[in-house]
């Protein structure tokens, strides 16, 4: 049986490796079951927001015990590494860390919500240590909503605030930092100036770059958030309305492992 440390350092070596870490968010376990059977999957990232709404929760509000029963239950459904969106931490970044880990998960995405820099750089801290005496080294994804809470601030002051959170989380031991919106060639490469090589995270939504042109700029990770789920539910809406206008059942749907 592999280790959570092995695991962890599985994940921690795949965002440093110089190919583009592509990760489809699940939101329970079939879904994860389903990803992790393609032989491409290097490893699972779930996505909170389809936790939250598979559970009727608005995106952040979903309790922290569902959410670490929840990705528990997607660890231990899966062989691959698998890191979890943790919301902010839930007002304990370390804690939330130390149950998330004891779950089987081993990297996650902690989010800043623009909180005071100080504090979320504590909060980075308080997981890198929670990790450390746990013995895992947990891939912390640290999250900056620089760009997708920056309201209607000019894009320079949201650039240099992504750089200034990014160096600041990296310094208290970050593994990469998660700068989700949509961001071109201009503003991601200066986001990899300003951050590092290799320690950059996107999101993967319409009217974002594809992940190989992320990764010719020095992308560590792309993730794809809600859309998964969405692509997922509508295509169940599809097959309803077909139904109801007297189509016929699909054949030949492979089984899901």
């Amino acid at each position: 049986m592999t280790t959570a440390a092995a695991k962890a350092q599985t994940l921690v070596d795949l965002y440093d490796a110089p190919e583009i870490l592509r990760v489809v968010n699940v939101w329970d376990v079939v879904s994860a079951r389903a990803v992790a059977a393609l032989p491409e999957t290097k490893a699972i990232a779930t996505a909170g927001h389809g936790i939250a709404a598979s559970f009727g929760y608005d995106d952040g509000a979903t309790p922290r015990d569902l959410m670490i029963d929840m990705v528990g239950r997607i660890a231990a459904s899966v062989a691959v590494p698998v890191t979890a969106d943790l919301d902010d931490g839930y007002g304990d970044a370390g804690e939330t860390t130390r149950l998330a880990i004891a779950a089987g998960v081993v990297g996650a995405n902690v989010e800043d919500r623009l909180q005071p820099l100080d504090d979320s750089a504590a909060a980075v801290a308080a997981i890198v240590r929670a990790a450390e005496a746990e013995g895992v080294p947990f891939a912390l994804n640290a999250r900056t909503d620089a760009f997708v809470r920056a309201g209607s601030r000019p894009i320079e002051q949201s650039i240099a605030d992504a750089i200034q959170r990014g160096r600041a989380y990296l310094d208290a031991g970050a593994t990469s930092v998660f700068v989700p919106g949509i961001l071109d060639a201009n503003v991601t490469r200066r986001l990899v100036e300003g951050i590092g090589e290799r320690k950059v995270s996107v999101i993967g939504l319409p009217g974002a770059l594809a992940a190989s042109a992320y990764e010719k700029l020095g992308v560590a990770r792309i993730s794809y958030g809600p859309l998964p789920q969405r692509v997922a539910l509508t295509a169940l809406q599809e097959l309803a309305s077909s139904l109801y206008e007297g189509g016929v059942v699909p054949s030949g749907l492979p089984a899901l492992n």
